[in-house]
């Protein structure tokens, strides 16, 4: 987010707005937060956004339309959001941003947001100024950047693109490690050791709450895509793809997603414990649902029953 600077004394008798209300549109990736933003520093410059005012420049019939807009109680249309950019005097780019931005605030599925932030990466001023939140979209929506920085830890790297780039299953191209290698830097995930070479770090990719959910679906999106091609690119000897079908309660899912959550820790520590790492392996977790929740306390006539489905495609039937 900005930060306002300090209040400057406007001069008598000008219409110049002070430098304080001055809020850079691009700096944002909510458009709700912007508005909030400009209407403070106005009231706070001096120089107050009156909502009957705004209204008359967007050509609004509702006086308090601005109002309800920045509580989250009204969403705005590609043309009322073009209205409102006349209104807060945005132009050229910015004004552009600014729609962009509304479109990205208010999609509902993630290819609607996912279109929506591909737009506003195209602006140069949003890669300058969020050029950190591009490098964490780098790093959730390319399968190779996690696995690169696990490979970065087995004895035997090369810091080579060539070689990092013929390791990876399907492989890469060298200029793709490249990257890879300069946003995991970038991102503090790969660090430089007294000797120079590259190493992990603790670093954790934190995305921001205005981009966390798009980012993080990204990832799962390409690592499911991995396991998908799995099935045709590995031998059966060499992975392991397996899935339960169940029947649970609401407690049964809690205590479900709680001994996943146990068993990913327990991997972790796996992991660490491990002295002569020689490949990088991906373990995925999914849980969703198959039908909807049926309201009933009648028990089931039988056992729950599981099937198990192999990777020769055999179910085998668990009660």
């Amino acid at each position: 987010m900005v930060s306002v600077g300090g209040q400057g004394a406007a001069m008598p008798h000008t219409k110049r707005v002070p430098k304080a209300v001055n809020i850079d549109v691009f700096e944002y990736l909510d458009y709700r937060a912007y508005l909030r933003d400009v209407y403070t520093a106005r009231r706070d410059a001096g120089r107050p956004l009156s909502f009957r005012a705004f209204s008359r420049k967007a050509q609004l019939r509702s006086p308090n339309y601005l109002k309800l807009v920045m509580d989250g109680e009204r969403n705005l249309t590609e043309v009322m959001a073009e209205r409102f950019a006349d209104a807060l005097t945005l132009t050229g780019d910015g004004r552009q941003y600014f729609v962009d931005l509304v479109a990205f605030t208010q999609a509902t599925s993630h290819d609607a947001r996912s279109l929506a932030y591909e737009r506003l990466t195209r602006s140069r001023r949003f890669r300058r100024v969020h050029h950190l939140d591009m490098a964490q979209a780098d790093y959730h929506a390319h399968w190779y950047l996690p696995a690169i920085r696990e490979l970065v830890a087995l004895p035997g790297f090369v810091e080579d693109p060539a070689w990092v780039a013929a390791q990876l299953v399907p492989r890469i191209t060298k200029r793709q490690a490249e990257d890879a290698l300069r946003t995991l830097e970038a991102l503090g995930l790969l660090r430089r050791n007294a000797n120079g070479q590259l190493a992990q770090t603790d670093g954790i990719v934190s995305t921001g709450t205005e981009t966390r959910g798009l980012h993080i679906g990204a990832y799962h999106r390409a690592m499911l895509d991995r396991a998908k091609a799995a099935i045709e690119l590995v031998p059966a000897a060499e992975r392991d793809l397996s899935a339960l079908t169940l029947a649970l309660g609401a407690e049964g899912i809690l205590r479900l997603k709680a001994r996943l959550a146990r068993f990913r820790r327990e991997l972790l520590e796996l992991s660490e414990l491990e002295n002569e790492p020689t490949q990088v392996v991906q373990v995925n977790f999914q849980v969703f649902p198959l039908s909807l929740a049926i309201e009933s306390s009648l028990p089931f006539p039988e056992d729950n029953v599981t099937t198990k489905a192999d990777d020769d495609g055999q179910n085998e039937v668990i009660r």
